[in-house]
């Protein structure tokens, strides 16, 4: 793939538990939203799916914790990296997820939520949201924060080992199909992941060490699995690990 290279070893840092990622995520998000609003006015993050995530949108939201009050949601603005292809309020939506556990509970102009529209036809949903990122980025998607976790298969957003989206070398966005009985996805291409300033992988359990290892062995091209071959063309990646999934 064009878009891929190689580039500076990824940050690998290792807490003790799961509870403890949620924190140190959440953490990174606040760093990274302060600086880029001083230095742009406006912070752009994609958001990730699944239950570790939920912990540091639940966090974020929590008005006891640190991070609600002190974050500039007005100048924030929300992406997905990936969806499936099901309406907002089903269950297995990751924009639902991310509206109960966060989106819901801050103070977030509603126009700064860009969501994928997974009830439409996924190629047609693809192309929207492709021509949404551009349109706001003004080409590919500099997100200031990435958030992705890793299936213990080594995908990433909906990037499965084997798929033909993995080699897509122009579209940002793409239709892509998912382990049966799963609906389709709708995911960002490595193109634009790997257009992030900063990639926060969370990773959790030990049935996830396996492909952490091969994720972190430095392969490339076909042969890495897909979480592996994200690493940002002019950015950095972080691998937030617990003890229990560090190799």
């Amino acid at each position: 793939m064009a878009a891929e290279r190689d580039t500076a070893k990824p940050e690998v840092r290792v807490v003790e538990d799961p509870a403890a990622l949620a924190p140190a995520a959440a953490d990174e998000w606040r760093a990274r939203a302060l600086a880029a609003v001083a230095a742009s006015g406006r912070f752009a993050v994609a958001l990730s799916g699944g239950s570790t995530p939920r912990a540091v949108y639940a966090l974020l939201a929590d008005p006891a914790a640190p991070y609600r009050d002190a974050l500039p949601w007005a100048r924030t603005h929300v992406f997905f990296g990936d969806e499936r292809a099901v309406p907002p309020d089903h269950p297995q939506s990751n924009y639902g997820m991310a509206r109960d556990a966060l989106l819901a509970s801050v103070a977030l102009p509603p126009e700064n939520v860009h969501r994928i529209r997974g009830e439409d036809e996924p190629e047609a949903a693809a192309r929207a949201y492709e021509d949404a990122l551009r349109a706001f980025f003004g080409g590919a998607p500099r997100f200031d924060l990435l958030l992705l976790g890793m299936g213990a298969d080594g995908h990433t957003a909906s990037l499965f080992p084997g798929s033909p989206a993995l080699e897509e070398p122009s579209h940002l966005v793409v239709a892509a199909p998912a382990p049966a009985p799963g609906p389709p996805r709708i995911t960002l291409t490595l193109r634009a992941l790997q257009a992030a300033a900063r990639v926060v992988f969370l990773v959790s359990g030990a049935a996830k060490a396996p492909a952490l290892a091969r994720a972190l062995s430095g392969a490339s091209g076909a042969g890495a699995l897909p979480a592996g071959r994200v690493r940002p063309t002019d950015g950095s990646v972080l691998w937030l690990v617990d003890r229990a999934a560090a190799p």
